[in-house]
């Protein structure tokens, strides 16, 4: 309907959407947000909250009015300490009213290795977008931690340079001043107990100034080796026990492990901190909406799912492309490579999501019993030599410029048989996939960035028309999308027009951009805001990690004993041994 609708008329139903949005997820959230708002609009933001500069004297003045006010409430009778939890929940809302998003309660986010990449470019600004939806309480929190020497108002510009950037939603000046009194920082290294002791005293101090009522989620944006050093340190400084009524979270980005053994290790650490229920491990790719429409492609349509099965699918592609090489990650990607980094986590939880029986309900429990049921039957190629290519981007010429190969990098060795680009064949061992091929490949400076699942069909069994009828025809296919155009495309053979019987493959599209006038949240903001909310459908759990890594451990093992990774040109679709593994096959890949 939009298309017959000016840009301007567009845009302005995108805007008005938003602000009814935001309206309304205030006015869910209940009549105690509400006084805490007026509570925050009579003290005043300080000056520098404003300009995203806050300046030490208006941390004093602040400072100064929050001793004042301590001292007015006790001389009414109220006590200073951090109030008791509340309920924060609307009496009013309906349960299953869907016009309204889901709201957090009071909480804060403490994130480590706050001046990482990953940090900037994504978790702050995703924790603005969510503000600028309404979908935060008015007192949210965000603390950082790190080894600079900052003091609050110089993390709150980094913040706010962050966000000017590369925020979804457009910058609004109040939405920033009630988020920017929030924000502290903290300087210190993992192995510093003052900098632990300072970062509890921020986090009661919030308790009582900004009412998170003791929920709080530590984000580890570290490399790996450090999770454990974090999660000891919190225990060791009270930071997991949360006050009664309350909670506590880690949230854990990849790579979880490099093995199956490091993986149980590390599972048994956390979990002597967090229990099983309070850890979720970030895979963002399953907060991404094109993800989550496989579930709903599947299980909310009937036309689908009597052929998504063996009798009708000749085989499976999942391809994850990108048109990078590994700019400066040298450090952290060298030794991993594209399958650790990649197949062992955001690969097989597509492969899993396309492939699972059809959940008793749309819960954490229900989700993970399906998908480990497919992780459980998967079953390794015979020859792994056949049916698993490793391979390293040579120099060429990429986006019209000469890039240099993987050996060519800054800080790579150039001996390193750190694989680029992995491709693997695997079967399901139950009813509705047996004999079914699973085709997974990634990549890095391949033609362009895409990541699709291509579920490829049958041939008709019999056909009618002459061979030069349907030259031109191949296999019946439905490809999600998962990125960079959200949607989908389902595949199938028409007549060409014309007096002769001529019959070709078109394309049949749907995509997000063009059918809903709303546009697709981050992955990261869906992820934070479940993990504020404690919904963990769309984080993997503990034994999905391991199996995925009881898949994975013996190609990487079989890799090590073998030859080096076979070269391929920059810009191309990977090694010519690839091509050669799926044509032993009778099959080639999709060009995406």
């Amino acid at each position: 309907m939009s298309e017959d609708l000016p840009a301007t008329t567009v845009h302005g139903t995108k805007a008005t959407k938003e602000a009814k949005e935001a309206e309304g997820a205030q006015e869910a959230a209940g009549p105690l947000h509400a006084e805490e708002a007026e509570r925050a609009a009579a003290t005043g933001a300080p000056k520098a909250a404003r300009t995203g500069r806050p300046a030490r004297a208006a941390k004093k003045a602040g400072t100064a009015r929050a001793a004042k006010d301590a001292k007015q409430e006790s001389a009414a009778g109220r006590s200073a300490a951090p109030a008791a939890p509340l309920d924060w929940s609307n009496p009013l809302r309906d349960p299953q009213d869907r016009r309204l998003p889901r709201i957090a309660g009071p909480s804060g986010l403490v994130i480590f290795g706050v001046t990482g990449d990953l940090s900037r470019r994504k978790l702050m600004p995703a924790v603005y977008d969510l503000a600028n939806r309404g979908l935060l309480p008015p007192g949210f929190s965000l603390v950082g931690f790190a080894r600079r020497d900052w003091e609050d108002q110089d993390f709150a510009q980094v913040v706010h340079d962050a966000v000017k950037e590369h925020a979804r939603t457009p910058f609004r000046e109040e939405v920033w001043q009630q988020l920017a009194e929030g924000m502290r920082f903290i300087p210190g290294d993992f192995d510093d107990d003052a900098a632990f002791e300072q970062l509890r005293g921020a986090v009661e101090d919030l308790d009582a100034s900004r009412g998170t009522s003791g929920n709080y989620a530590f984000y580890l944006s570290v490399p790996p080796k450090f999770f454990p050093k974090v999660v000891q340190q919190l225990k060791k400084h009270g930071l997991t026990d949360a006050p009664e009524g309350s909670w506590r979270r880690a949230v854990i980005e990849k790579p979880f492990g490099h093995d199956l053994d490091s993986a149980r290790d590390l599972n048994a650490l956390v979990h002597e901190v967090f229990d099983p229920e309070q850890v979720f491990r970030i895979d963002h790719y399953l907060g991404k909406e094109t993800v989550q429409n496989i579930l709903a492609l599947r299980f909310a349509n009937q036309m689908y799912e009597p052929i998504w099965n063996r009798s009708y699918v000749d085989h499976v592609q999942i391809t994850m492309a990108e048109d990078i090489g590994i700019g400066g990650r040298a450090g952290y990607y060298d030794g991993i490579g594209a399958a650790r980094d990649v197949i062992q986590n955001h690969l097989l939880q597509l492969m899993a999501l396309t492939a699972m029986e059809e959940p008793a309900s749309f819960d954490a429990p229900s989700l993970l019993t399906e998908k480990l049921k497919v992780l459980k039957a998967v079953r390794l190629p015979d020859d792994l030599g056949e049916h698993t290519v490793r391979g390293q981007y040579a120099g060429g010429w990429q986006g019209g410029a000469q890039v240099p190969g993987y050996l060519e990098e800054e800080g790579i060795d150039p001996a390193s048989t750190t694989d680029t680009y992995a491709a693997i064949k695997l079967g399901i061992d139950n009813r509705r996939w047996a004999g079914v091929p699973f085709y997974l490949r990634t990549g890095k400076r391949l033609g362009r960035r895409v990541t699709e699942i291509a579920v490829v069909f049958q041939r008709a069994p019999h056909s009618p028309f002459d061979s030069t009828a349907t030259e031109e025809l191949g296999e019946n296919a439905i490809v999600i999308r998962v990125q960079p155009d959200e949607g989908m495309t389902v595949r199938f053979g028409s007549k060409v027009p014309g007096t002769s019987m001529e019959i070709r493959d078109v394309s049949m599209d749907f995509a997000y951009g063009e059918s809903f006038t709303e546009s697709s949240p981050e992955a990261y903001e869906r992820l934070i805001l479940d993990v504020l909310l404690g919904d963990a459908n769309l984080f993997p759990r503990h034994q999905e990690v391991e199996e995925s890594w009881r898949i994975l451990d013996p190609i990487e093992e079989y890799w090590a004993t073998h030859e080096r990774p076979a070269q391929y040109a920059s810009g191309g679709w990977g090694p010519r041994e690839a091509d050669e593994m799926l044509a032993r096959d009778g099959r080639s890949w999709r060009r995406p």
